[in-house]
């Protein structure tokens, strides 16, 4: 099974966990082979960028080795800053035309120059706005931070066969989820350390897309500047690893009100959205990556969106061995899992 040539085991690299994922395909579905997450070290990567190369590369290969994984093919994915995603609408033309049209038309949508960026896009049909036009997601991504990730992967002794966005992993893995409802309008809000990632869908296409450098890291910076800790102690101290240095009260404070912060950043997303969808609405919210695990984050949601509020669990798509990963584990895990999942459903040479 795992000598195919499209096998790949998908490789979340946060900038506080990287996590790790391989499925096994069979006539019943995919099952789950192997997961595990490790925490990295604090400022490995700052703002998607890569700053420890060689220990971030031995933290990956530690990782693999306790999990005994044998498969070198990996799928990856990036996000922030760098990543530029755009639906735009071209003229219908033949395809090699087309192909033309779209890198030459792509210099206007993207805030970057043109010959630094790789560029893919992928063809959704045709446009809401006129039966004449095609509607066409456009990718760019900076090439200087594809080469950054690849060194790192070739570092650790790996071969990178597949570089995604962090939102479309997401999205892989919802897609499979058994109470997936496709004609609902779903936002899909993954709240990590140094990004938040959003996506509202509706049967399985972007409507909108939004990401920005909100994350569970604004916490830990809250409480070190609020008591002159470390950040590193900030950091054991929010995870109850040490409970010496602040109160659980001012932890509690502080993240309670880092979550309201992304509770009006999401609210803002979704109102544009709303404002001109044609008087759709977002009807369920999907909400993963450790900021879940913050005090009132999901209860402002619900407060605020007429809409159900939920945690991602990606492990309801797959086929899963209780005994070998207990529902301990599944809770656990479930809300950081999602990207590492997405990215184990690619094969290789997907589009």
């Amino acid at each position: 099974m795992f000598r195919k040539k499209d096998h790949l085991v998908g490789l979340d690299i946060g900038s506080s966990f990287i996590k790790m994922a391989e499925l096994k395909t069979t006539g019943q579905g995919h099952v789950l082979h192997k997961f595990g997450m490790a925490r990295i070290t604090p400022g490995s990567i700052v703002e998607g960028r890569i700053v420890d190369m060689h220990g971030l590369a031995n933290d990956i290969k530690s990782l693999f080795k306790s999990q005994k994984v044998h498969e070198k093919n990996v799928a990856i994915s990036t996000g922030g800053h760098s990543v530029v995603i755009k639906t735009i609408n071209t003229t219908t033309r033949p395809e090699k035309e087309l192909h033309n049209t779209i890198y030459s038309e792509a210099e206007q949508y993207i805030p970057y120059d043109i010959d630094d960026v790789n560029i893919d896009y992928q063809i959704i049909g045709e446009s809401e706005s006129s039966p004449e036009l095609l509607s066409v997601l456009l990718v760019a991504v900076k090439k200087d931070l594809v080469a950054e990730y690849i060194e790192l992967i070739h570092l650790a002794g790996l071969n990178p066969k597949i570089i995604d966005v962090d939102t479309f992993a997401l999205q892989n893995a919802y897609e499979i989820l058994p109470y997936k409802n496709a004609e609902q309008i779903t936002l899909l809000a993954d709240v990590g350390a140094s990004k938040m990632s959003l996506n509202i869908l509706k049967a399985n296409a972007s409507l909108m897309m939004r990401d920005n450098m909100s994350g569970t890291n604004q916490i830990l910076e809250e409480i070190s500047n609020q008591t002159g800790i470390t950040l590193e102690e900030a950091e054991q101290a929010l995870n109850g690893e040490r409970k010496d240095v602040v109160s659980r009260d001012t932890i509690q404070s502080i993240g309670f009100k880092v979550a309201q912060a992304w509770c009006s950043e999401i609210l803002e997303v979704v109102n544009a959205f709303q404002s001109g969808a044609n008087n759709e609405k977002v009807e369920k919210v999907l909400l993963s990556g450790g900021g879940v695990f913050i005090d009132g984050f999901k209860d402002c949601l619900l407060s605020e969106l007429d809409a159900d509020v939920s945690i991602i669990n990606p492990f309801e798509g797959l086929i899963v061995n209780e005994k070998k990963f207990p529902d301990s584990f599944i809770t656990k895990a479930a809300p950081q899992a999602p990207i590492a999942i997405g990215l184990a459903l690619r094969r290789v040479d997907d589009k």
